[in-house]
Formats: C-alpha cells, structure tokens, sequence
C-alpha cells in the first residue's frame, strides 16, 4: 500500500508571511473578513496549518472569498489545488456544462449543487455580460453592465448601475431565484433613446449554473428581437467586489473596460 504524501503549499505560507501575520492572527483575520462580507467562516489556527501543511487542498466556498479578501489574491494565485472544483463551459453544443477545471470530466448540475453552498453569499457588484446578434447590423456584440446584486435568502436581485453600461446607458434588471447552483430567473432591458435601438425595450429568461467559488455564473438567456422572433445566446455574471458601500457603487458607476 502506497502512503498519499502531502504537499505543503509553501505559496500560502509565502503570501502570509509577507503580511508579517502568525497562523493565528491570519486564521482571526480571515474570521473577520467573513464577518465583513456576512458569511461567517470557521477559519482556525489549525485550519492554517492544515492549508499550509497541504492536508487541506480544497477551502470551502466561504473561506475562498475570505482569503481572497484578507490576501487581495485569487484564489488560484494562493497555492491551492482546483481540481476536485468546478467550471461552468460552454459545451460546444449550445448549451453550458459544469466541468471539473483540471481533469474534463463532466458534472451533472444536481451532483455540484452538493458542493455549492446553498446558504452562501452572492450580494455585491458584479460585471453583467451577455451576447447577442444585430441582424441589422449583421453583426454579434457584447451588452455590459456594472449591476449591484442584492440578496434576500434564495432571491437575488441585480440592478446596474447608473452610467455602468458598455453602450449608451441602458438600465438592466435581472430577478434571480437560487435553487443549489442552479439561477433561473428573468431580464429586462431599457434601450437608450438614442442608441441603435431607439429606447426599445427588451426582456426574456435567463438560466445560469453557479460556480463552486461563487465568484462566476455563466449560461444562457432567451429572448425576443424586434422582428418578434426568439433568440438566445450566453450571460454571464463575474463578482467584481461583494460590498455595496456607497464607495464601491460609486467606483463602479462606470462603463466597464
């Protein structure tokens, strides 16, 4: 019988190191940034070391966003392995997959749910992108906006924010209900009065699979155009920052790059 060798991850211990923090005052560190962001974390000094000492590859959902926040690093920069964690894809097929990052194999939505926590955070501002096609045009784009998600239990409701369009400012609306690490839900969009399409406005169904960090959801909406007829194409929604001090929204108060 071969023993499994733990591989220390020396790239936390570096991170935390520069910081000039003992594991202790890391570990309350990370307790109070998940005080911070509303979504508790149980983060000890032997929780540390067990990161550290590479006998815990894999931070739950809470303590991910917690050293992302106390660090200033993804996650992915901080030495841990992703490979039990799970990326939304499209599927080459039309549709979106959940898929294990490193090793390609394909997880039914029911299964992640398991992984993603139900209870788990998701207000804050987030980076709103979806495509689509200008028949007029003959031509695809991106619509973006800078939108503020804001959380009731499995409710999440999204509004952009004032000048966070990528175009002339078209207000958008989503109205979310989580269920595991499915978001189904609907969208509405006001076209500016003096953009391309006039002050037109736009709304159909939006479904979208959540990803185990809750940093990303990607999948696809359905709507339909001018012509009345119904297309679709993929949205996705990348947390930016989970606050909504006046602060943050008012950074955010910007076309997005």
């Amino acid at each position: 019988m071969t023993a499994t060798v733990s591989v220390p991850n020396d790239t936390l211990r570096a991170v935390r190191l520069s910081m000039r923090m003992s594991q202790e005052e890391f570990a309350k560190a990370l307790r109070r940034a998940g005080d911070d962001l509303n979504e508790p974390n149980d983060a000890s000094k032997r929780l540390v070391q067990r990161w550290e000492g590479g006998q815990s590859k894999s931070p739950r959902a809470a303590c991910i966003r917690a050293l992302e926040h106390v660090t200033g690093r993804r996650i992915e920069d901080l030495g841990f392995t992703l490979s039990v964690m799970a990326r939304v894809h499209d599927d080459g097929a039309g549709g979106h997959d959940m898929e294990s990052a490193s090793e390609g194999v394909a997880v039914a939505a029911g299964d992640v749910g398991t992984a993603t926590e139900s209870a788990g955070q998701y207000g804050g501002v987030w980076l709103s992108r979806y495509e689509y096609f200008s028949s007029g045009r003959d031509s695809a784009y991106d619509g973006k906006h800078y939108v503020v998600i804001v959380q009731t239990g499995n409710h999440l409701t999204a509004r952009s924010l004032p000048g966070a369009s990528g175009n002339p400012d078209s207000p958008l609306s989503l109205d979310l209900t989580l269920d595991r690490s499915v978001v189904t839900g609907t969208w509405t969009e006001q076209t500016a009065s003096d953009g391309y399409y006039q002050g037109a406005r736009y709304h159909g169904a939006i479904q979208m699979l959540v990803e185990p960090t809750g940093r990303r959801m990607a999948g696809k909406w359905v709507g339909f155009g001018k012509d009345f007829d119904v297309n679709t194409g993929p949205w996705e929604l990348r947390l930016m920052d989970p606050s909504t001090s006046k602060a943050t929204l008012e950074r955010y108060s910007r076309p997005p790059e």
